[in-house]
């Protein structure tokens, strides 16, 4: 197994309020590999995509508390001056956000958006020259007539194009570590399959490091490797693709599990759903944080339990839940299937 190249260590990170300090991250760890494909998993809100704008210094600010160990390639990034991040963005570590509407200018032809990009981190190439490398890339993103579309405005792109060349421009500068954040978010079936399938592919031809983040475990069952679930700013389960999805640990994570939609059963009069929402993170229950939304909530979740191994055959399965392995298997059937079961009550 080939060595990390990136190496997140106990991540906080918290902004400071009227109200009180917000928690968005809460002790965050996790390494990356190239050719790799982690995913962070969770509703909104629970500290996905803070975690990573945090990793490429987007969540810097006056009112932000930030705690622990950012390494890429051994080189520590949370004390990095805010020059050596713009270097590193783009060039080593490169994100593609969730809106490809707003991530682009939209008076600006998208071509001259992506050859400025490329000339900020390299000034020595010409206008010509990467109006060349942004048709390469969009041909290589899989965006037909690329030599025309490069001299069009944001508007004429489909949202499925769009998210392309966003994609083209995350990898202008052939970075090590590509970040997707939601990166099918407001597209079709379809074309979420058609960008999957090329995140994938430019994973395995260009041995990417990528993070994937998203809210929706059908995403992640197509490119991830391994999967960290996020609650309340926690990971409350961590482990390989197929431990999340046939061994889940975690109740949350089967409440994900199962609110999704399945074409090989009968269709539900009412689709699968986790009952009430997450918790404020100004007013966080005591112990764990899931607990008012969880029917299987005894005595001792008053207590936050670490996240550990409590499988003895899978010492890299990690997960923050008092229930025993052999309670979990038994409780988290429901109807022959896994999920969670709806609660009498949502307590307060």
């Amino acid at each position: 197994m080939s060595s990390p190249l990136l190496s997140v260590e106990n991540l906080q990170v918290g902004f400071a309020t009227e109200d009180g300090v917000v928690q968005a991250v809460d002790g965050v760890s996790f390494e990356l590999r190239p050719g790799e494909v982690v995913a962070i998993v969770g509703e909104s809100g629970s500290g996905k995509s803070v975690t990573a704008q945090t990793l490429i210094g987007l969540t810097r600010a006056n009112n932000a508390r930030i705690e622990g160990s950012v390494k890429l390639d051994g080189k520590e990034l949370t004390d990095a001056s805010d020059s050596e991040m713009r270097d590193l963005r783009g060039e080593r570590i490169a994100m593609v956000f969730q809106d490809p509407m707003t991530s682009f200018n939209p008076v600006y032809r998208i071509g001259n958006q992506i050859v400025e990009a490329i000339r900020a981190h390299r000034p020595d190439t010409s206008k010509q020259e990467g109006k060349q490398r942004v048709v390469e890339l969009f041909e290589a993103v899989g965006i037909p007539n690329a030599e025309q579309r490069v001299d069009d405005y944001p508007h004429e792109f489909s949202g499925g194009m769009r998210q392309r060349a966003m994609i083209a421009m995350a990898l202008a500068l052939e970075p090590e570590v590509l970040i997707a954040d939601e990166p099918t978010t407001a597209l079709d079936v379809t074309i979420q399959a058609q960008i999957l399938d090329l995140l994938e592919q430019l994973n395995r031809e260009r041995n990417l490091a990528t993070i994937l983040i998203t809210h929706d475990l059908g995403v992640v069952a197509e490119v991830a490797d391994r999967v960290l679930v996020m609650y309340a700013g926690k990971v409350v389960e961590e482990g390989t693709l197929d431990e999340i999805f046939y061994d889940p640990q975690h109740p949350y994570t089967w409440g994900l599990l199962g609110s999704l939609t399945r074409i090989d059963r009968p269709r539900p009069e009412r689709l699968p759903q986790i009952a009430g929402q997450p918790p404020s993170l100004l007013d966080l229950p005591d112990g764990c944080p899931f607990r008012p939304r969880c029917p299987h909530e005894f005595g001792k979740c008053s207590e936050y339990p670490g996240l550990d191994a409590r499988l003895a055959d899978a010492p890299a399965h990690r997960d923050r839940c008092w229930l025993t392995p052999e309670q979990k298997r038994e409780q988290r059937q429901v109807e022959g299937q896994i999920g969670l079961e709806a609660p009498s009550e949502v307590r307060p």
